[in-house]
């Protein structure tokens, strides 16, 4: 994400101050440079994120790779991570059985628990655990919300709701979403889901350009023998998908076009709270920042750092995720280094 760092620290709310340190250290002209030199061009979207100009990533991870094997760096796939055997040896389940590595000093890099089919299914919280580290619960983030659609909704799945203003509490965004088969996902809903999941109510503003007054004036337009559905689309010149979700979490309607402009402007979404934490893209919770030093080392295990989604931390969609990924393993790999020479 391309942004000023005091305009970026707040979007990871109560663990900006802590993510600072490694985000000014390697901010986001940093990771353009780190990639400009892997000889992958990148440019800035509108909306201040930075795409490779390939659209895709495998190119960037290939090269990347590449440069690591010419380091002569060893990379051991299929390996999966079970602890310690004694206090400084790594153990894994591998394909050729269980190993163990000697180690002086590591990083654990391991993600969240949101994507398990991936790997990434949150099991280490537990080994963690067992060596005494508290680790804060997993919870879904950028998450899809659960809406049982009636039927007259039906045809509307898969289609994008655009020019809506979305709440939750302290959380707002003007994203849009799609309608789905099991509710509502897209920017705009994941960036207030933390809302929904503190509790939240959750309400959309089908207008957000015009005020409470501006709707009003139009909606005391003559209506003539014009169903109430046609006065919303002659009126107010909403789509047919923002009548729907109109009709379908307005009714009944209050008497007071007023009234009728507020409910508009405020809309509470019938839901059934956060879709599945496996769904989301990304989870809250893992590694609080208290168990770690200021190079993200484990208090609790010297010469243990841990670095990305496990760390106890959140973030919108738009490139916010990524960057604090690469500036807290960066800042760990530092770690090392001044663990290893002090």
């Amino acid at each position: 994400k391309a942004e000023a760092l005091a305009d970026m620290l707040p979007n990871y709310t109560d663990a900006g101050q802590n993510l600072a340190p490694g985000l000014s250290d390697f901010d986001s002209t940093a990771i353009v440079d780190w990639a400009n030199g892997l000889g992958q061009v990148v440019f800035q979207g509108s909306t201040g994120r930075v795409f490779p100009t390939a659209m895709k990533a495998s190119p960037l991870l290939r090269a990347w790779l590449a440069r690591l094997d010419g380091l002569g760096v060893a990379r051991r796939t299929r390996w999966r991570w079970t602890g310690w055997d004694g206090a400084q040896a790594l153990s894994f389940d591998t394909p050729e059985g269980p190993q163990t590595v000697p180690h002086v000093a590591c990083v654990l890099a391991m993600g969240g628990a949101s994507w398990a089919r991936l790997g990434s299914d949150g099991a280490w919280a537990d080994t963690l655990r067992g060596q005494g580290i508290t680790i804060a619960p997993f919870t879904p983030a950028n998450a899809a919300i659960a809406v049982s659609w009636s039927e007259h909704m039906w045809r509307h799945r898969g289609q994008p709701l655009k020019g809506v203003a979305w709440r939750a509490g302290p959380y707002r965004s003007r994203g849009e979403a799609v309608i789905s088969q099991r509710g509502l996902e897209g920017g705009g809903i994941y960036s207030v889901s933390r809302g929904v999941r503190e509790g939240e109510a959750l309400y959309v503003d089908l207008m957000p350009d015009l005020s409470v007054d501006d709707v009003a004036a139009r909606l005391r337009k003559p209506r003539g023998k014009a169903s109430f559905s046609n006065h919303l689309r002659k009126a107010l010149k909403l789509d047919p998908l923002k009548i729907a979700l109109a009709q379908e979490w307005g009714r009944p309607w209050p008497d007071s076009d007023v009234a009728t402009a507020r409910r508009l402007k405020k809309l509470n979404v019938g839901h059934a709270g956060l879709r599945p934490m496996d769904e989301a893209i990304s989870t809250a919770g893992g590694v609080p920042f208290a168990a770690l030093d200021a190079n993200l080392m484990l208090r609790a295990k010297p010469g243990v750092f841990c670095a990305g989604e496990m760390l106890d931390w959140e973030a919108p969609t738009g490139g916010y995720l990524l960057t604090a990924c690469f500036a807290t393993g960066r800042q760990a790999g530092r770690g090392v280094i001044s663990y290893l020479n002090p």
